[in-house]
């Protein structure tokens, strides 16, 4: 066999040929960018969020490379939603096998400052909108009979602390907590479930901050001294969302520049 052969074989579980990719939150940030990797690894790719016109742009833009992608409307924090989101997609793609939860937003305040709506607005939609929509994908997996793979995204703040993110932290630590049991719930049905945490990237939308005096602070406190690029989370991601982690369910896999192990 040669060189070549022997790595295609090494390759082949990593791709995602024949699968159909739901992502929430795709239309920036991580969610654009997990939706071009899975495309770029072979899968159908639906594209959600709760406004469709940048995820257009996106589905054109994989269209051209050669991708096949749909965009959904989807608001994570409402049931009814996300059910007419997966029908659309259903009725696209057909079944939906991979699911990628990453849906969130952040309100940075301290918690004497934080209103009701302040909280039940992040916890909404990073916790309870994981659980709604893992709800749905676990249940037409099982319907259809079909082997999955959901990946919840949480955080390492999930682990570590960081100022004015009190229902941030508190919402991403529930999510590896509930993705543990979910995935304990799911293995009978060949579904596996797994979180991935990711530090600081760099990102369109930090990556002015990060070159100003208080960014630079964090970074210096970043074991490896710098941040995460996009393209490092390739890895990780696609071998929880394909065959390649076949045996990986109720995992928490960090990707941070070891950020949690740094010095107190």
């Amino acid at each position: 066999m040669s060189q070549e052969n022997m790595m295609n074989n090494v390759l082949k579980p990593f791709s995602l040929e024949g699968k159909v990719a739901l992502v929430t939150g795709a239309s920036s940030g991580f969610g654009l960018h997990f939706a071009h990797v899975l495309a770029q690894a072979g899968a159908k790719v639906v594209l959600a969020a709760r406004r469709t016109e940048k995820l257009l742009a996106a589905c054109d833009d994989i269209i051209t490379n050669g991708g096949q992608a749909h965009a959904v409307t989807m608001d994570v924090t409402d049931s009814g939603s996300i059910r007419a989101a997966f029908d659309e997609a259903e009725a696209y793609f057909g079944p939906i096998n991979v699911v990628i939860n990453n849906a969130g937003i952040t309100i940075p305040k301290l918690l004497l400052d934080l209103s009701d709506d302040d909280w039940d607005n992040v916890i909404d939609t990073n916790l309870n909108g994981v659980a709604y929509v893992t709800r749905e994908a676990g249940a037409r997996m099982v319907k259809a009979g079909i082997q999955g793979s959901i990946v919840n995204i949480s955080s390492i703040t999930a682990e570590r602390l960081q100022k004015c993110l009190t229902s941030y932290s508190a919402a991403k630590a529930a999510v590896v907590q509930f993705t543990k049991a979910a995935a304990l719930e799911f293995a009978r049905h060949n579904i596996r479930v797994n979180a991935l945490c990711p530090g600081y990237f760099n990102t369109p939308l930090n990556s002015e901050w990060f070159k100003t005096e208080d960014g630079q602070a964090l970074i210096k406190r970043v074991p490896t001294r710098r941040i995460g690029e996009l393209h490092e989370l390739n890895g990780p991601l696609l071998l929880l969302a394909s065959d390649a982690g076949s045996l990986m369910t109720g995992s928490a896999v960090t990707v941070d520049g070891g950020h949690v192990l740094s010095e107190l």
